[in-house]
């Protein structure tokens, strides 16, 4: 069978995700900021208090995250806007966007009464005032994979266990020149995901954010990469469902596409650059200090989300807004 390649990565990632084992942290495949530095999610959370505020603290307002993992980030944002933000936390209304039944009983377990829903796409979440958080959740949204050949863009396919290349039957628009064996990578499912939200948010109003990893102009280049157990470097198409399959965020072109649908855009920004604007530090260095024993994890976990040798230059911060509010948290003009 031969199947296009965003085709292949949509089926292959929905049974990792479907898996009884959770691919978090440092006993599964993959680490991210919440499973890091707890400073993480409660700097979140306050960032979507600031926003709500700006919004004119409307009541009830959505709060929902797309892909919330083992729901680390929204336990560590509630507690934070809980003693800090009241009447956002009374006004919030938790929704969680998630498809895997596994993940969604361990975000059960860690959240439990606070969410209100969960859903598979944000199509069901209810209307109105909506504060989006979204974190590595791009990155696992398939793509297609186009690679220049004489004067022509082919289209990378998956046939038999190995990567074939055929003319496109529905490209979408490509540049008209590239180097011979350029590839071009087009996030679809991502365009149309970001293109249906900058609509809801132009309309019912709110603020999305949302941080990944990828190059904040659109370029030419493969990322397309396998994860199993902390290694890289994996073949993507072998054992598919049982390795996590991700590829950079093409952040240009998600804005793009935003503001054609009327939003505000803020960013992308070096997600060093927006954490220490939010504070993360500061507040890395208030929990070190209240558990001296932990102090040497908590600093080196949160210097590892901003310094530029880890994750503070690849990973990028975007936000996605109603056109009437102002500049969001952390993202003013430097």
């Amino acid at each position: 069978m031969m199947e296009r390649l965003d085709h292949f990565m949509g089926r292959a990632i929905a049974a990792y995700y479907a898996r009884e084992a959770t691919p978090f942290g440092r006993a599964g495949d993959f680490t991210t900021a919440p499973e890091i530095s707890q400073a993480f999610g409660e700097v979140l959370g306050l960032w979507a208090a600031i926003a709500w505020d700006q919004m004119g603290g409307p009541d009830p307002v959505l709060l929902v995250e797309c892909g919330p993992g083992r729901g680390t980030l929204m336990a560590d944002a509630l507690r934070a806007v809980g003693e800090v933000a009241a009447p956002f936390r009374q006004a919030a209304q938790v929704h969680l966007v998630e498809t895997s039944p596994s993940l969604r009983a361990a975000q059960q377990r860690m959240l439990g009464d606070a969410v209100a829903g969960w859903h598979d796409d944000l199509s069901t979440v209810p209307d109105g005032p909506m504060l989006l958080l979204a974190n590595e959740f791009l990155d696992a949204l398939p793509i297609r994979q186009f690679i220049r050949r004489g004067e022509c863009w082919l289209e990378r396919y998956v046939a038999e266990g190995a990567f074939v290349e055929r003319v496109a039957q529905t490209p979408p628009p490509l540049p008209p020149t590239a180097p011979e064996g350029a590839v071009q990578e087009v996030g679809e499912v991502a365009q149309g995901w970001i293109a249906a939200l900058a609509r809801r948010l132009a309309t019912q109003g709110g603020a999305a954010l949302m941080l990944d990893y990828g190059p904040a102009a659109s370029a030419f280049g493969e990322s397309l990469q396998a994860v199993r157990g902390q290694a890289t470097g994996l073949d993507p198409l072998v054992d598919p469902g049982s390795t996590d399959l991700t590829a950079h965020v093409d952040f240009a072109a998600l804005a793009r596409v935003a503001q054609g649908q009327g939003a505000a855009v803020g960013g992308p920004l070096p997600q060093g650059l927006f954490l220490q604007r939010l504070g993360l530090m500061s507040r890395a260095a208030t929990l070190a200090q209240a558990r001296p024993r932990l102090a040497g994890e908590i600093l080196s976990g949160a210097e590892r989300l901003v310094a530029a040798e880890g994750m503070g230059r690849l990973f990028k911060a975007l936000a996605v807004c109603e056109p009437a509010l102002p500049t969001l948290p952390g993202f003013e003009p430097a």
